[in-house]
């Protein structure tokens, strides 16, 4: 029997939509500016100091100001620091919103009505993280002990050591697990690193490096993960 664990951010739903929400709230003046554009860069000098926050080299706060500043910069627009912490308030607040994508919801109603064994991985602060996945209502199909949350471990992805652990953890079978994630460094790169098999949702057209791993399976934001899981299921 297959499992399937699943990323949370930007996978069970669009990550986008709270940031354009909070982009409308705070940056209106700026509608000129591309939103897929601004949302990417956001992404990756968040992932470039995550490490560091982590550690506690740099302040929550400071990531916070430094990922939002840093890509409005790229984009030739100059913001302060009052105005990208007042933008990560508006953030935080839309995802205080969070839902589910109609797709995701019924991806986890099959699993849970198939018997399947499923789970989550997210990278993050503990407290910020699990709020979300209350917010997003993912204890209606799994117990507190089958969401594993980086902030609350010694590790997070791609470091093969969370997927071990979560191997451990819920008895899986890694030659028959698939981890699902949007993340090609963290979720893709991890999972097949450690001997899963890997679904890729990439929402923003990412390229691969050159002599990158592959993942087993790609969907655009428009592909449905549950009939994906289905055919893995009953082929």
């Amino acid at each position: 029997m297959y499992s399937f664990i699943f990323d949370i951010d930007d996978t069970v739903y669009d990550q986008i939509i709270p940031f354009k929400k909070a982009f409308d709230r705070s940056f209106a003046r700026y509608a000129e500016l591309s939103l897929d554009d601004l949302y990417r860069y956001n992404r990756h000098f968040s992932d470039e100091v995550f490490e560091q926050t982590v550690r506690g080299e740099m302040t929550l706060e400071d990531m916070h100001a430094y990922r939002i500043t840093e890509a409005f910069r790229v984009m030739k627009v100059n913001i302060s620091r009052e105005e990208a912490l007042q933008f990560q308030q508006d953030y935080a607040a839309a995802q205080g919103e969070l839902e589910l994508t109609p797709d995701m919801r019924k991806a986890l109603d099959y699993c849970l009505a198939k018997g399947l064994k499923f789970g989550v991985i997210t990278n993050g602060p503990a407290e910020h993280q699990r709020k979300k996945v209350q917010q997003l209502g993912i204890y209606d199909w799994l117990k507190h002990d089958e969401v594993f949350v980086s902030g609350e471990l010694d590790f997070m992805k791609p470091d093969q050591r969370i997927f071990r652990h979560v191997e451990e953890r819920l008895g899986l079978d890694p030659e028959k697990t698939y981890y699902i994630g949007d993340s090609y460094a963290n979720d893709i790169v991890g999972a097949k690193g450690a001997g899963w098999k890997a679904i890729w949702i990439d929402r923003r057209g990412t390229q691969i490096p050159e002599g990158g791993v592959q993942p087993d399976i790609t969907l655009t934001g428009n592909d449905s993960i549950v009939e994906t899981i289905r055919r893995i299921c009953e082929q």
